[in-house]
């Protein structure tokens, strides 16, 4: 006790010691878990202060294009060569004497009233316009290549560019010159511009449509550009069969 180290040395040690209960009791404090937001006895799981996120969005289904479906009744079919004769003369559209296969379906009202359609999808309108033959046109892209579109529309509530959401109104069913005998909307879905029967889609994901096996029964490609027959792109195959059965007959008489 004569050293007089001696006591700057305890004093050391008993500060040592109470600063080393003191950090020991903080730690012990600091992992404790804060339980006070958790419902489910795991704990907080945000980190810092990001927001969570939704990992996956859910994926919409077809929807019939009508809010009403139960009042509404299917007045043309898209044409099915796999179907019976009966059924598919009634999927065909006649305009000018010339008839053409069906690539949609007309919707209308039981009792012939006008009635809102509405998106079947969301997605971006990229065409709404009025067409000569086919009246007010709305065409929604999807995304991956898959559009919707409605024809034979009396009023538009959408403009190119708008983006729309599932079951929002989009326009009032009308007629057009290519059909002009009840208020309807003629509707089509399109995977790279090849026509799809709706009825096959309705209620399903979109998924559903870009999974699907090629031997889906599919229309032909669509031309985007002009959807309306002419009469002189269906006259020009007659003609030219015309030419070729000519052809055979002036060269036997030649070698004859």
């Amino acid at each position: 006790m004569k050293k007089r180290w001696v006591f700057p040395a305890i004093y050391l040690a008993s500060a040592a010691i109470i600063l080393t209960a003191v950090l020991m009791f903080q730690a012990a404090n600091s992992t404790e878990p804060d339980l006070g937001n958790d419902t489910n006895g795991q704990g907080d799981i945000s980190q810092g202060d990001q927001p969570a996120v939704e990992v996956t969005s859910p994926v919409e289904n077809f929807l019939f294009p009508v809010v009403d479906v139960d009042s509404t009744v299917i007045e043309k079919h898209f044409w099915d060569p796999t179907r019976p004769e009966d059924e598919q003369e009634k999927s065909f559209v006649s305009y000018n004497g010339i008839y053409r296969p069906s690539t949609g379906i007309d919707i209308a009202l039981k009792d012939g009233e006008t009635f809102e359609v509405v998106a079947a999808l969301s997605g971006t309108v990229t065409r709404a316009e009025s067409d000569p033959l086919l009246g007010f046109v709305v065409e929604i892209d999807h995304g991956d290549n898959v559009k919707t579109f409605y024809q034979s529309l009396n009023e538009l509530f959408v403009e190119v560019g708008d983006s729309v959401k599932q079951g929002e109104s989009i326009a009032q069913a009308g007629t057009s010159v290519m059909n002009n005998e009840y208020t309807h909307v003629h509707f089509e879905i399109r995977k790279d511009s090849i026509a799809v029967n709706p009825i096959d889609f309705f209620n399903k994901p979109l998924t559903a449509l870009l999974e699907e096996e090629s031997t889906q029964v599919t229309a032909p490609p669509v031309d985007e550009e002009e959807d309306a027959p002419a009469d002189e792109e269906e006259e020009t195959p007659a003609e030219d069969e015309e030419e070729e059965q000519d052809e055979p007959q002036e060269s036997s008489n030649s070698d004859e």
